[in-house]
């Protein structure tokens, strides 16, 4: 709207920017990754047959 002042729509530039940082910085800290389990920590390991 061009009838606008340009500090309103410097203000609402800095509204929604902060909330789209926010809304970022909450997804980026609310994923957890799965943590490694005592049972998941031995490791299979397969003896490697060299055919020369």
């Amino acid at each position: 709207m061009p009838q606008m002042s340009p500090i309103n729509w410097l203000f609402l530039f800095m509204v929604f920017s902060l909330i789209f940082i926010m809304f970022n910085i909450m997804n980026f800290y609310a994923f957890l990754p799965p943590s490694p389990k005592s049972s998941q920590t031995k490791k299979s390991v397969k003896p490697l047959i060299w055919k020369w």
